[in-house]
């Protein structure tokens, strides 16, 4: 059974810097991908970024050039850096684990806010 737990959600003035961390486990964390994934009140979860085993990573267009993803595969952690953060990130932030079942962290809430 694969268990994953985050940190690092707060409350941030906008233009503020958050980091996300994500630990998985009981997985053999070096082969598969991993997601963050946001869901704001009233709105459906959708995809911040991913990395696959590999390294290579994706990115929801609204966050291009402010957060970035990456792995410590030796850690069997998958992190997320947040920067220049707009209120409309304001969100709980859910790390995935991808595979032939896929698993979700219990989230942490990001708050942007002056």
């Amino acid at each position: 059974q694969v268990q994953l737990v985050e940190s690092g959600g707060g409350l941030v003035q906008p233009g503020g810097s958050l980091g996300l961390s994500c630990v998985a486990s009981g997985s053999v964390f070096s082969l598969y991908s991993m997601g963050w994934y946001r869901q704001a009140p009233g709105k459906q979860r959708e995809l911040v970024a991913s990395i696959s085993n590999s390294g290579t990573t994706t990115y929801t267009y609204s966050v291009k050039g402010r957060f970035t993803i990456s792995r410590d595969n030796a850690k069997k952690s998958v992190y997320l850096q947040m920067n220049n953060l707009k209120p409309e990130d304001t969100a709980v932030y859910y790390c995935k684990h991808y595979g032939f079942q896929n698993y979700w962290g219990q989230g942490t809430q990001v708050t942007v806010s002056s």
